[in-house]
This record gives structure tokens, sequence and C-alpha cells, in this order.
């Protein structure tokens, strides 16, 4: 699939795979050969686009202490263009926005290419956080300086469950350019349906097109992940978070529950007409659960082609 002509056609169907560039103290030979063996990986895969997460510290959003210590990673945008050059799909490249100056990021946005990058902004992980660009600021800058790149926008269904407002978020974010939403990691398939039903009834209610919305899945392969997953805000179902923990093969139970999630989202979307996409990442950097996630991206691969 052609995943900008898709997307503006408002078709979906499409699979993403996703990775967290290098530890920003990672060698420019390090880097290199992780770009080298990430593509390596990828090349077997149906993939329609590679996600690049901008990492931000969110310690300010959930004052708990975070399972694995957060250590600042390789910007996306330069990782890309540095080390990622024989990749064979566009990229979606994350812009944690508050991070940057106004100046460096209508630089970066006049760098782009549009028919070999897609963005998708986030905003501050809290109110109180400082911000260099304000997320409604970086939309304007967009619109001024490459109107023609494809914007995406995040959703988050947990936000949903809490507030019941999540669906006019993403009207917002469509009004304002977004042309395409990548969700938080799914693992309440009932929280996530409820907001895409939200949506698409709004959308039908205000004669509004919905555009795809690319449903996030991973793998487990520890309790100390699960934390992790929790302390990031995915809302792991009790009846889950009970069979991961007494699994003889947390790995595979994990692998089995996200296609099985995904399966049923599918088939979800599918009936109520929502354009839709699958992404699927590792969480964790251990060559066993990155594996899985690959693994998990062949799989859905098939899936969706049904």
């Amino acid at each position: 699939m052609d995943l900008q002509r898709g997307i503006a056609a408002r078709s979906g169907e499409f699979l993403l795979f996703a990775v967290t560039p290098p530890r920003l103290t990672t060698s420019p030979r390090e880097a290199a050969e992780i770009a080298r063996v990430t593509l390596e990986r990828l090349r077997p895969l149906p993939i329609d686009g590679l996600v690049l997460y901008d990492i931000d510290d969110e310690s300010d959003r959930n004052p708990d202490q975070r399972p694995f210590p957060f250590l600042p990673t390789m910007d996306p945008a330069e990782y890309l263009a540095r080390d990622l050059g024989g990749l064979e799909v566009p990229a979606i490249v994350y812009r944690a926005v508050g991070k940057y100056g106004e100046d460096r990021f209508r630089s970066w946005l006049a760098e782009q290419d549009p028919s070999r990058a897609l963005a998708v902004f986030v905003g501050s992980s809290s109110r109180e956080k400082a911000a260099l660009t304000s997320l409604a600021r970086a939309y304007e800058l967009r619109d001024e300086v490459r109107p023609e790149l494809p914007l995406g926008g995040v959703a988050i269904s947990e936000r949903h469950a809490r507030q019941g407002d999540e669906h006019l978020r993403l009207i917002a974010k469509q009004a304002a350019g977004c042309s395409f939403f990548i969700t938080q990691i799914v693992y309440d398939v009932n929280a996530a349906k409820n907001l895409i039903s939200d949506y698409h009834h709004e959308c039908a209610a205000q004669k509004l097109a919905p555009v795809p919305i690319v449903l996030s899945f991973s793998v487990c392969g520890s309790l100390k992940t699960l934390e992790f997953l929790r302390w990031l805000g995915v809302a792991v179902p009790r009846w889950i978070e009970n069979e991961l923990r007494h699994a003889d093969d947390t790995l595979d139970a994990s692998y089995e529950q996200a296609v099985a999630t995904a399966i049923d989202l599918i088939a979800f979307c599918r009936r109520l007409g929502v354009p839709f996409g699958l992404n699927v990442e590792s969480v964790s950097i251990r060559r066993v659960e990155i594996e899985a996630s690959v693994r998990l991206a062949a799989r859905l691969g098939v899936e969706l082609r049904r």
C-alpha cells in the first residue's frame, strides 16, 4: 500500500511497525549497526510504514517510580536521516513538540519530504510541564511551513474511559489538520471499542468522514514490562494481568492475547466502517520481546489480508 495515498483516501487497513531510536549516548558506529539490524528484521515483514518514537521524560505525569529508568534517546528525525537510509517504506516521525524551540521546529518542518515522511505531534505530558512549543502552535507552524506533510495525532482510549471526551479531541485534531490517529498500546478491548464507536457516531452526527485510527499492540514478556506498561498509562484488565502473571510462558500468553484483541478490533472497525490500521511495537529492549513483536507483526499482516 502507498501509505500516504491510503491515509488521504481514508481507506486504512495498513500495517506499521514502531521502534525507539537508540540512546543518546550510543556511538555513531553502534547506532548504524542498530539501524542495520532493525532494517534486516523488518525487511521480510509486510509493513507499510515505520514509526519512530520521540521519547520524553514523563515523570511529571506519573509520580510513581519508573520501572525502567528514563534514558534520553536520539532525535528520531536525525536517526532516520543518518542511519535509516535503506528504509523501503515511509517513516512516521513522532515529535514531542514541547522539547523543541520554534526555530528548530520550523527548520525541521522545512526539511521534510512529504513523499517519504509523515509526522505525529505529541503535546506535553502534563499541564504543569514547561513547553518550548505548544501543540496548538506546532499545528500552526505545520500549516505555515509544510502543509502538505501528512499529520497524525495521538488517541488514548484510557483517557476516554476517564473523561468521556476523547472522541471530541480527535475531531478537534482532525479540524486542525490530522489525517490519522495512532493509539496508545491496546490491552483493554472494550475501552478501545468505546472510543472507536463514539468517534464513528460523532463523525456521522457532524457529517464528517472518519480518518484512519491506527491501533497499537505489543507483547509483554515479563512482569516488569507489565509494570512499565501500567506506569505508561496503559489499562491492562485484571483478568489479562492474572493470565500473564500465572502463565507458564508470559511472552506467549501476551502474544496470543494481542492477536485475539487485534482480530476482535479488526472485525469491529470493519463492521462500523471506520478506517483503521495496525501498529506493532516492542516496549522492551530485550531481544526475545523484540523478536516476538516481529512475529506479531507478521501474524497481524496475515489477518489484515483475510
